[in-house]
């Protein structure tokens, strides 16, 4: 009872809103994490499946459910009803916990399908979880705490996972199932917290416009609308998730080749802070009341994310930085680039145009298509005959990408600047019959 009077007592004052839906979004998604991205932490040292390195296999089974789970979430996501999220959210992660036992209790390498099992439903979450931030004058603080979960989870629970790995003696094929179980009552808790959130406040509709479930006539429209424009986000983003998704799967094998393998607090010691500060940064976009204006200051910082990526990398060529302070380095722009197509981008798009829709769809072609691309590297890197070390491929693919990044968001830029001057009134698209 005292929780409910407290949440009710919140509802009163916008910022403590606004900071509790922040942290219970922030604790959902990075729960999600731990039945996602554990297994990464460990190395399966020797084993090989037709040939190639299993870990190889199993990144590749886990990414390819999700990517399939994003193109899914495009309808999905965009046709969900607000009641329907927390159970929603229960079969998600429950499905994807229950195959984490498969993979454990069935040998390798047969346990390689339960991955992809694994990596179905969790490509959804985000956009169910979004769904109860978005359409606010604070989405940007919120979404920002969300989107640090993707920073700091991913390192933290490896880091779980390797601490049961070496402190408990948990294997390799058990440690993702018990890493998830710790993360259920936070689970809960998170979700408990999220469905007693006040829907948004007139004001709130007034400066970023209704959001509502798209049907199939409505998410045509919105293409033909902005058509050229998402080409062009599609095209920065699937640079963008291919470098970034590289990194945080493969980070274990990264830093061995940089001789700093086997460090259990390595993985949070260098997302720390990067979370902490991309948080802020773009938590402050709030600020900007002018949607065009916030628009604009995303590209900005999005590019900003592209360049501080491509010079830490630079540096690092050069012996001018230590490996240390380049991941961090190019970690901290990536996620820079990555963290407002998640939390603010789209929102200040849909709000820019006056567009009667949701995030989610918008999101989920560019997530979907992101994912695909991260399954095509990884493919080319295993059986592409290349045969460079995991660090040299991760920063070719950061010189390479994140410049082509950079050239697409200044593209952007020019064209949204351009549809907002000339479009003369405002435009909602057809709504659901």
């Amino acid at each position: 009872m005292r929780v409910v009077s407290w949440l009710s007592d919140c509802r009163r004052h916008p910022l403590a809103t606004h900071l509790l839906a922040g942290g219970a979004a922030f604790l959902a998604y990075a729960s999600m994490y731990a039945f996602r991205k554990p297994f990464t932490a460990a190395s399966f040292d020797g084993m090989h499946f037709a040939g190639v390195d299993y870990k190889v296999w199993l990144v590749i089974a886990q990414v390819f459910g999700y990517m399939l789970s994003k193109f899914r979430g495009i309808t999905w996501i965009a046709e969900m009803q607000r009641q329907s999220r927390a159970r929603a959210l229960a079969g998600l992660i429950g499905f994807a916990w229950l195959a984490l036992l498969g993979f454990a209790l069935l040998p390798a390498p047969w346990n390689i399908a339960f991955l992809f099992l694994n990596g179905l439903p969790l490509g959804m979450v985000w956009g169910v979880i979004f769904g109860y931030l978005e359409g606010r004058r604070g989405t940007e603080l919120m979404a920002a705490c969300m989107c640090a979960s993707f920073i700091v989870a991913s390192g933290v629970v490896k880091s779980i996972g390797m601490w049961l790995m070496l402190s408990h003696g948990v294997s390799e094929f058990w440690m993702p199932f018990v890493t998830g179980m710790l993360f259920v009552p936070p689970l809960c808790l998170s979700v408990f917290l999220l469905e007693r959130l006040p829907a948004p406040s007139a004001t709130d509709i007034a400066e970023r416009h209704v959001r509502v479930p798209m049907d199939a006539r409505t998410r045509r429209a919105f293409l033909a609308r902005f058509l050229p424009g998402m080409a062009m986000i599609v095209v920065a983003y699937v640079a963008l998730t291919v470098v970034r998704d590289f990194r945080d799967n493969f980070a274990a094998e990264i830093w061995a080749d940089l001789g700093l393998g086997g460090n259990a607090a390595i993985f949070s010691e260098t997302e720390v802070p990067i979370a902490v500060a991309v948080l802020l940064i773009t938590a402050c976009t709030m600020i900007v009341r002018d949607n065009l204006k916030a628009l604009m200051l995303n590209h900005v910082l999005i590019f900003a994310g592209f360049a501080i990526a491509v010079f830490t990398t630079w540096l690092h060529s050069r012996g001018l930085i230590n490996p240390l302070y380049w991941i961090g380095g190019s970690g901290f722009g990536l996620y820079l680039a990555y963290v407002p197509y998640n939390a603010t981008f789209f929102e200040r798009m849909l709000a820019t145009f006056r567009v009667t829709g949701n995030v989610g769809f918008v999101m989920y072609i560019s997530d979907a298509s992101g994912y695909m691309g991260s399954v095509a590297v990884v493919l080319v890197k295993e059986f592409g005959g290349m045969h460079v070390s995991w660090a040299t491929f991760y920063a070719d693919t950061v010189l390479t990408l994140s410049s082509l990044g950079m050239l697409i968001t200044l593209v952007s830029a020019f064209y949204f600047k351009a549809k907002a001057r000339y479009a003369s009134t405002p435009l909602a698209l057809p709504a659901m019959a």
